[in-house]
């Protein structure tokens, strides 16, 4: 500032003496009195001048006199000499200001003998200042040295800082970190904590999509979420992902112009990548041989400042990124274990609530199981023992009929509490067939008889046609046929009123007369020339108009007409299952307003007796004559836990001459057979019976046996096929529950005719 006051003055006093000469003074007119410039003026303005400089040099010592005094300044001698010379000079310009007036000849000499000590204190000053210089100008290195050193130390000492600093911040980001388990938590602690550690204009998190094919900007340092987006192949994406390193982002890249979009123009921009590992990485393998997914971090500069990123804060950006990577791959490590640990309980549940559901379906079905055999079945058992006894009495022809519709009803009525039983135990429902011989004019008639008194009870008048040529003598189910005439007759009555007649047609069918359904195809191709079809049919006619004119073709037609009300009926389904497995077919006609006006079923059965062998009854034979006298006198022990069964049965081998002797339990069984010796040739055990089955009894009355006697028939009132089982534990025949007299002798007869061969 003084240097451009004095350079100022200068230029002033030359543009003084400029203008002075422009004016036109002469060179030396100093007489002239219209002028300003005259003698006496210049002199008292040399005089003035003079006094003031005078002034100004006795002030300087002063100010150096105190400025010694006060510091400890090297060369003060240096600076006394100084002071020396400058009180010199002023008082040679002092004394200089009286000579412009009349002075004496002692100011003269004053004047003089000050001039020549300031020359001589001028040359030593000057002298003084060249030896002086190089001392100076060491001194001067020497402090800049000296400052250099100590601004190298203040910057590493704040480096010090800034690095214990950053390393505290870091521990305490550690420890935040640690005390989340949240992702977002996580990220959004990293993002502040960095923030004031390295005073950052924003922070940002960018993570892949689902599809792995963008990068979506997740976390940014306010906390809000702006929805960019920048495609995963984008160079500076690629060059991270492919670095481990911290990068360095330009200016116009796309991954730092989103990331600082918010603030505006943006600084230097750093980002580096951090792996997301999951437990699915860890499956088959470590995680280095499965492809990792990498989030990227990406720090903006503030953009006012001229700073840029030091190796320093790199490297505080490298250690954060991977605490920040382990911290959120263990996070993501405890949330999915969370969620399995989750979802295992709640299978678990699951599983509970399905073995509770289980157990009390289990004990429904016991439940069901045990009405069903005590209230229906049993009861059942021994209706159709009796009737079978009465049916050997002499009857006449009508109580014979009404005697066999009896039976065969029982025997449909016993075969659908079979099926209700396995049914609730199976769950594919299959129905098990007892083809044997039978008289079909017989079943007819028996069917007949039945209808027409379900008929007569509603209403309905009743008439049966059958076909004169009509084979008797077939191999099928009997009662299956039964039950499904009784069903067909049943449906037709709920579905009507009263008031017309049913007609039951029973007829032969003598091919596939141009039906061209492929069902029919496949049934005639498996069948054998022995074969036979009968068609029965049952319709209600109310306009005593012809049956004919309300059958329909059924589905051997090209048209096929249902009943929806009909054959949606569980009853119905379970009458086509049986029907299709005696390789049958059944269908509805209905009338106009939806129920059944006519059904009809088609049946195929066997002509050739000699192939047919009784499923249910192992070596059962058509012969009726059970008085032969190979029962007569014969010991038989029954054992049975039901009474009323127990009783039905011992009538029946009464009947048949037989001496019974009957206990209720296998225990008493065994108890019985160990006392009596080998007078006892027939056992008669079901198979069922509480705390000691019949196989166990049959097991242990082994070692009573003398060669092939006694022998050992079991009794079993379920459907299940037993028949290999019985033979492992030494048994001779079964017979199926209800026990008939008819099939009880032909068992009987086929063991003993065998036991008596190989004895």
């Amino acid at each position: 500032m003084f240097r451009t006051l004095a350079f100022g003055l200068l230029i002033s006093l030359l543009l003084i003496c400029v203008s002075a000469t422009d004016n036109g003074f002469p060179r030396c007119n100093c007489d002239d009195e219209g002028s300003f410039w005259t003698f006496e003026n210049i002199l008292e303005c040399q005089k003035v001048s003079d006094f003031l400089i005078a002034v100004a040099y006795f002030s300087i010592p002063i100010e150096l006199l105190y400025f010694v005094s006060c510091s400890n300044v090297p060369f003060k001698w240096v600076l006394i000499q100084f002071i020396l010379f400058i009180v010199l000079c002023g008082m040679s310009h002092l004394l200089n200001g009286w000579t412009y007036g009349p002075h004496p000849f002692q100011l003269v000499l004053a004047l003089t003998v000050f001039k020549i000590l300031t020359a001589l204190v001028s040359c030593a000053t000057a002298i003084t200042l060249i030896t002086l210089i190089p001392l100076l100008l060491k001194v001067k290195v020497r402090e800049l040295m000296l400052k250099k050193k100590t601004w190298d130390l203040g910057r590493e000492f704040h480096i010090i800082m800034k690095q214990k600093d950053a390393a505290s911040h870091v521990r305490m980001l550690t420890q935040e970190i640690r005390k989340s388990l949240d992702r977002h938590t996580i990220l959004y602690t990293t993002l502040v904590e960095l923030s004031k550690t390295l005073d950052l204009q924003n922070c940002a998190v960018w993570m892949p999509n689902e599809n792995k094919t963008e990068m979506l900007l997740t976390h940014e340092l306010d906390g809000r979420n702006y929805n960019y987006s920048i495609p995963i192949h984008d160079p500076d994406v690629v060059r991270i992902k492919g670095s481990d390193g911290v990068n360095i982002l330009s200016s116009d890249s796309a991954l730092a112009v989103a990331s600082s979009r918010k603030s505006g123009e943006q600084g230097p921009v750093a980002a580096i990548r951090m792996p997301m590992l999951r437990v699915c990485n860890f499956k088959g393998g470590t995680p280095e041989i499965i492809q990792a997914c990498y989030a990227i971090l990406v720090l903006v500069l503030p953009s006012g400042q001229r700073r840029s990123w030091s190796t320093q804060e790199l490297e505080i950006i490298k250690a954060v990124a991977d605490q920040v990577a382990v911290a959120l791959s263990h996070a993501a490590v405890l949330e999915e274990s969370q969620l399995m640990r989750e979802k295992l309980e709640e299978q678990n549940r699951a599983l509970q609530q399905a073995r509770m559901n289980a157990m009390m379906a289990s004990q429904a079905r016991n439940s069901f199981q045990k009405v069903m055999s005590d209230g229906m079945r049993r009861p059942m058992h021994s209706i159709l023992g009796l009737l079978s006894m009465l049916q050997d009495e002499k009857l006449n022809s009508n109580q014979k009929i009404i005697v066999d519709a009896m039976l065969m009803t029982s025997n449909v009525l016993s075969t659908l509490i079979n099926d209700a039983m396995d049914s609730s135990i199976k769950d594919n429902r299959r129905f098990l067939l007892e083809v044997k011989s039978f008289g079909l004019h017989a079943m007819i008639k028996e069917a007949a008889c039945l209808a027409k008194c379900l008929c007569v009870y509603r209403g309905f008048s009743f008439a049966v046609e059958v076909e004169k040529s009509l084979p008797d003598n077939v191999m099928g189910d009997e009662r299956r046929v039964f039950q499904v005439i009784l069903h067909m007759v049943g449906n037709l009555l709920n579905g009507n009123n009263g008031g017309g007649i049913a007609i039951l047609r029973v007829s032969s069918e003598s091919g596939s007369q141009g039906r061209s359904d492929q069902r029919w195809t496949t049934w005639r191709l498996n069948s054998s020339d022995g074969d036979v079809y009968i068609r029965f049919e049952i319709g209600i006619n109310n306009t005593g108009s012809q049956l004919e004119d309300s059958i329909s073709e059924g589905p051997f037609g090209n048209r096929r007409h249902t009943s929806d009300r009909v054959e949606e009926g569980l009853s119905f389904n379970i009458c086509r299952k049986i029907v299709q497995l005696m390789q049958g077919n059944i269908w509805v006609v209905p009338n106009t307003q939806g129920f059944p006006q006519s059904m009809s079923l088609v049946l195929r059965f066997q002509l050739r007796p000699s192939i047919a062998v009784a499923i249910s009854e192992p070596g059962e034979s058509t012969e009726h004559s059970h008085s032969n006298t190979l029962f007569r006198g014969l010991q038989v022990l029954l054992a049975d836990n039901d009474d009323v069964n127990r009783a039905v049965t011992r009538k029946l081998l009464e009947k048949l001459g037989c001496i019974v002797t009957s206990v209720s339990s296998g225990f008493e069984c065994i108890t019985l057979i160990g006392s009596s010796g080998f007078s006892i040739k027939v056992i008669l055990l079901d198979l069922h019976m509480p705390e000691l089955d019949g196989y166990e009894v049959a097991i242990r009355i082994q070692k009573f046996r003398s060669r092939s006697w006694p022998v050992i028939i079991g009794l079993q009132a379920s459907s299940d096929d037993v028949w290999e089982r019985c033979m492992q534990v030494g048994m001779h025949g079964l017979v199926r529950k209800p026990v008939l007299l008819q099939g009880i002798a032909s068992e009987l007869r086929r063991v003993l005719v065998q036991a008596n061969k190989i004895g």
